[in-house]
C-alpha cells in the first residue's frame, strides 16, 4: 500500500531564443494547439512553466535536443508531438524554410510543494496484519492475507526505517511459539521411541514455520539483517531460539539423546530401527550447533563402553579367524553408520574408539592366540584380514615381529633335530614357498616383512653350522643325479632357482662348495649326471650368486673331463694302443687336475693282469705326452662293465672297480672264503664286506652267501650264482651306499677350516699391508666386514697369534693392543 501522492509535480518547457512567440503556459494556448493540447497540465496531472522563470535548487533541466526534439527541426517535432492534420504540416514546413535553427528546449521537473505524510497508526496497523498472520502460521492455521501483501507490508516497513522494531516483533513471537512448543514436551511419552517422534515433530513444525516467516519476511533479511552485522538472519534466530529454550529444557535436551543412544544401541544388536528418526534428529543437534558436546561426547564414550565389554566377551568365546570377521563387520557397520544418519565429524572418533576396544586393546592376545595357528594352515586370507586391520591401529610391527619369531620357533625343531635332516631341505623349500605366498598376498609385499623373512630364514638355517649347507648340496645332488625320472627340465630348473633362495642365506657357503665338488665329482666320474645342460646351468647360477671365483674349480672339473675325452681319442689313435694293448678290453681313463677336484684317500686293490697292463700303456703314453707330471690311479672311482655267462644266458653287468675284481676271482675258483677275497684283492676291509654285501645281498644276487644273511660274517664264504636270471641284458649291480661316516663329515669339514685359515691369514696380512698400524678392535672389525663365512673372534685371535709368530706382524712395543706390519 502507497501514500504518495504525485498529482503536484510540474514541467516547464522554454525556447532559448529571444522571440518568445512559442513559449507555452498551462493557462493560455499558442498558435501550435495541438502540442498544448497533448500537455495540458490538467489533463495529465503536471504544469508547464516559462523556461525564463526561476528556477529553484532542486529543479531538474532536460536538455531536449538530445532527444531529437531540439536544433534546426524543432518546430517540426513540436508539430509532430500536437499529431495535427496537414495544414499544421505545411505551416511548419514553410516556417522552417523561413525560421533559421533554433536552440533545443529544457525540461524542468519541480519537487513537491508538500512532503507526502503516513498515517499515524502506519505501524501498528501493518504489523498487526504480519503478526495475525504468523500466529496462523504457527497455529497451522489459514493466512488471511496474501502473501504477496504480506511481503508488500514488510517491504513497506523496512523503507520507512521500521525494520529494527519489525525484526523484534518477529523475535519475540517465535520465542513464545518456541517456549510453549518445548514445555509441552517436558514429562511426555516414557517410551524413547515416542518422545523422539515427538521431539521430531516439534522440531519440524519449527524449521517448516520458520521457513514460512522467512519468506514472508525476506525483505527484511535482504537488507536489514545484512546492513546489521550482529544481527542474525530470521533461520539464525529460529535456530537460537530453539536452542536456547531446548537447553532450558534439559529433561527434554537429556531424554532425546539417551533414546537415541538407546537407539543406535538396538541397532548394534541386530534390531531394526527407524533410521530416519534417527537422521532427522541429529541433523537438528547439528543445525542447532550442540552435536560435539551434547551427542557426539557421550555417543563416543557409550560406544567405547558397548565394545570393550563385547571385545572381552568374543575373545574368550571364539577362535581369531572368526573374530577379525567380527571386528571388520563392525568396523563396516560402524562407517555405514556415519554415512546413513551421524554426522561427518564423527567418523574419526567413533571409528578410532572401535579400532581401539576392539583391536588395540587385543593385539597381543590375538597374535599369542591365533598368528601361529593362521600360519600352520596357511589361512591367508584371514592373514590378509589380520595384516589390514593390524595396519589400522599401527600394531604391523607387533605383527611383523610375531612372524620372525614364528619362522625361527618353526624351523628350530627341523632343523636341529638330526633325524629330520632327510627332509630338512624340501620342507625348507615349501616353508619358504608358503611364507613367499603369504608375504605377497597377506602382507601385500611389505618391504620390512620380506625383510623379517629373509633375517629370519638366515638365523634358522645358520642354526647349525655347516650341516644345512652339507644337506643343500646333497639336495642338489639328489636332484640332478641320473636317474631322478618324472622331473622336466623346467621343473628342474625351478627347483635349483628355489634352492638356490635358501643357497643365499647360508652363511658358510665354502662348506657348500666343499660338499657341492665332492657330490659334482661323483656325478662326473661315474656319469652320473642326469643333463650336462643342467650342470652347467646351475654352475651359472652359482657364478651369478657368488663370483667367477667360486665356480673356478667347479668349471675346471668340467674341463678336465672335455680334455679326457680328447686324450681318450688320442690314446685309442696311438701305436701304443694299437699294439699294445690286449684283446677284448676297452677302457676309458679321466685325468684329473689336482687343485679342481676333491681329495681322495688312497685305495690299493690288486688289479687283474689284464687291467694293469693297460694302466702302465695308458701311463706311458700320457707321459710321453705330458713329461714332468705325475699319475696317480684313484681305484675307488673307477666302474667297468663285465660280461658274464650263466645258465640262462649272458648279461652284461654294470659295476664298481672292486665289484670287477672280486667277480673277475671266480673265473679260476667256484668258491671262496671272505679270508681268501681279502688276501687276494688286498681291499680294505670295510669296503671288502660292503662290495660282497651288494654282490651278494643286494637285489642283483650274482654271488651266493653261505651260510645266508643280510650281513657279511668272518666265517662266510661265497660262490657264483650260476642260476642267476634277469629280464634285461645290462644289469646295474648298485654298491651298497653307506652313510657318510663321522671320519668323512670331520675331513670334509676339517679341508673347509683349513682353507678358512688361508683366506684370514691373507685378509690379516692384506689390511696390515694397507694400514701399516692397526689396533686390534680395528682389525678384528675390518676382519668381520671382508670374510664371508662366520667366524668367532677368537679363531681370529689364533690366526694373528700365528702370522706374529711367522713375523708378518708384530706387536707396539708401547702398546699391545697396537699391531705394526713388518715388511
Amino acid at each position: 500500500m502507497s501514500y504518495l501522492k504525485r498529482n503536484n509535480s510540474s514541467v516547464s518547457s522554454t525556447d532559448g531564443s529571444q522571440a518568445s512567440s512559442t513559449m507555452i503556459t498551462g493557462n493560455k494556448k499558442s498558435k501550435q494547439q495541438p502540442l498544448v493540447d497533448a500537455l495540458d497540465g490538467k489533463q495529465n496531472g503536471t504544469q508547464l512553466f516559462n523556461a525564463e522563470d526561476e528556477n529553484g535548487p532542486d529543479d531538474m533541466v532536460l536538455d531536449l535536443k538530445t532527444e531529437g526534439l531540439g536544433g534546426e527541426s524543432g518546430p517540426q517535432a513540436m508539430a509532430l508531438l500536437g499529431g495535427g492534420g496537414t495544414s499544421g504540416t505545411a505551416a511548419n514546413l514553410s516556417r522552417k524554410k523561413a525560421t533559421p535553427p533554433q536552440p533545443g528546449k529544457r525540461l524542468v521537473i519541480k519537487p513537491f510543494k508538500d512532503k507526502p505524510k503516513l498515517p499515524a497508526n502506519f505501524e501498528e496497523v501493518t504489523w498487526s496484519k504480519i503478526k495475525e498472520s504468523v500466529t496462523a502460521i504457527h497455529l497451522k492455521q489459514p493466512v488471511s492475507c496474501s502473501l504477496e501483501e504480506l511481503y508488500r507490508a514488510v517491504e513497506d516497513l523496512c523503507l520507512h526505517k521500521m525494520a529494527g522494531s519489525l525484526y523484534r516483533h518477529l523475535q519475540q513471537e517465535c520465542e513464545m511459539h518456541v517456549t510453549v512448543k518445548l514445555q509441552s514436551l517436558v514429562g511426555q511419552s516414557p517410551d524413547a521411541i515416542v518422545f523422539l517422534s515427538y521431539v521430531e515433530k516439534c522440531w519440524q513444525d519449527h524449521c517448516d514455520q520458520m521457513l514460512m516467516i522467512r519468506s514472508i519476511a525476506l525483505y527484511l533479511d535482504r537488507t536489514y539483517v545484512i546492513q546489521n552485522s550482529n544481527v542474525r538472519s530470521l533461520w539464525d534466530m529460529g535456530l537460537q531460539l530453539f536452542r536456547k529454550h531446548l537447553s532450558a529444557c534439559p529433561e527434554v535436551e537429556h531424554k532425546t539423546v539417551m533414546g537415541l543412544l538407546r537407539l543406535i544401541e538396538k541397532e548394534r544388536m541386530g534390531e531394526t530401527v527407524d533410521r530416519t528418526l534417527l537422521k532427522n534428529l541429529l541433523r537438528m543437534f547439528s543445525a542447532l550447533g550442540i552435536y560435539p558436546e551434547s551427542f557426539e561426547k557421550p555417543f563416543v564414550e557409550c560406544t567405547a563402553d558397548f565394545y570393550a565389554t563385547e571385545g572381552t566377551r568374543f575373545m574368550q568365546q571364539t577362535d581369531v579367524p572368526d573374530y577379525l570377521k567380527h571386528v571388520e563387520g563392525r568396523l563396516h557397520e560402524e562407517h555405514e553408520r556415519c554415512l546413513l544418519y551421524l554426522d561427518a565429524s564423527t567418523r574419526k572418533p567413533l571409528i578410532a574408539t572401535a579400532e581401539k576396544q576392539l583391536l588395540e586393546r587385543h593385539t597381543t592376545a590375538i597374535l599369542d592366540k591365533g598368528f601361529s595357528l593362521l600360519m600352520d594352515a596357511n589361512r591367508v586370507s584371514d592373514l590378509q584380514r589380520m595384516y589390514l586391520l593390524f595396519s589400522r591401529v599401527g600394531a604391523v610391527e607387533l605383527l611383523r615381529q610375531s612372524l620372525s619369531a614364528y619362522i625361527k620357533a618353526a624351523g628350530h625343531d627341523v632343523v636341529m633335530d638330526e633325524e629330520k635332516d632327510k627332509d630338512m631341505v624340501p620342507w625348507l623349500l615349501d616353508f619358504k614357498a608358503r611364507l613367499d605366498t603369504i608375504w605377497e598376498e597377506s602382507f601385500f609385499k611389505n618391504e620390512a616383512f620380506a625383510n623379517t623373512i629373509k633375517d629370519a630364514f638366515e638365523y634358522l638355517i645358520n642354526l647349525r653350522q655347516n650341516r644345512p649347507a652339507e644337506l643343500i648340496a646333497k639336495f642338489i645332488d639328489g636332484k640332478l643325479r641320473a636317474g631322478n625320472k618324472g622331473t622336466s627340465e623346467e621343473e628342474l630348473e625351478n627347483t635349483l632357482d628355489k634352492v638356490l633362495i635358501l643357497f643365499r642365506f647360508i652363511q658358510g657357503k665354502d662348506v657348500f662348495e666343499a660338499f657341492y665338488k665332492k657330490d659334482l665329482a661323483k656325478r662326473l666320474l661315474l656319469g652320473k649326471s642326469a643333463s650336462i645342460d643342467a650342470e652347467k646351468s646351475m654352475i651359472t647360477k652359482l657364478k651369478t650368486e657368488c663370483g667367477s671365483q667360486f665356480t673356478n674349480k667347479l668349471e675346471g672339473m668340467f674341463k678336465d673331463i672335455e680334455l679326457s675325452r680328447e686324450i681318450n681319442e688320442s690314446f685309442k689313435q696311438s701305436s701304443q694302443a694299437r699294439t699294445k694293448l690286449p684283446s677284448g678290453i676297452e677302457m676309458s681313463v679321466h685325468v684329473l687336475t689336482t687343485g679342481y677336484w676333491p681329495t681322495y684317500p688312497p685305495m690299493d686293490v690288486m688289479l687283474p693282469h689284464e687291467l694293469n697292463v693297460y694302466q702302465d700303456i695308458f701311463k706311458e703314453f700320457y707321459l710321453s705326452k705330458h713329461s714332468g707330471r705325475r699319475l696317480m690311479w684313484q681305484n675307488s672311482l673307477g666302474h667297468c662293465v663285465l660280461k658274464a655267462d650263466f645258465a640262462k644266458g649272458k648279461k652284461e653287468l654294470s659295476v664298481s672297480l672292486f665289484q670287477t675284481v672280486v667277480l673277475m676271482l671266480f673265473n679260476d675258483a667256484h668258491r671262496l672264503s671272505l679270508q681268501e677275497i681279502k688276501d687276494t684283492t688286498a681291499i680294505e676291509d670295510k669296503e671288502l664286506r660292503r662290495t660282497l654285501q651288494s654282490l651278494a645281498c643286494g637285489k642283483v644276487r650274482v654271488l651266493t652267501k653261505i651260510p645266508k644273511g643280510r650281513e657279511v660274517e668272518d666265517d662266510d664264504s661265497f660262490v657264483f650264482n650260476d642260476d642267476f636270471t634277469a629280464p634285461l641284458f645290462r644289469i646295474k649291480v648298485n654298491a651298497i651306499q653307506l652313510k657318510e661316516t663321522v671320519e668323512e663329515n670331520t675331513s670334509t669339514t676339517e679341508r673347509v677350516f683349513q682353507d678358512r685359515q688361508y683366506q684370514i691369514d691373507a685378509a690379516i696380512v692384506r689390511i696390515m699391508k694397507t694400514r701399516k698400524v692397526l689396533s686390534h678392535t680395528l682389525l678384528i672389525t675390518e676382519l668381520f666386514q671382508q670374510l664371508k663365512f662366520p667366524i668367532k673372534p677368537a679363531d681370529l685371535k689364533k690366526r694373528i697369534e700365528s702370522l706374529i709368530d711367522r713375523e708378518y706382524l708384530e706387536r707396539d712395543k708401547s702398546n699391545p693392543q697396537i699391531y705394526n706390519y713388518l715388511a
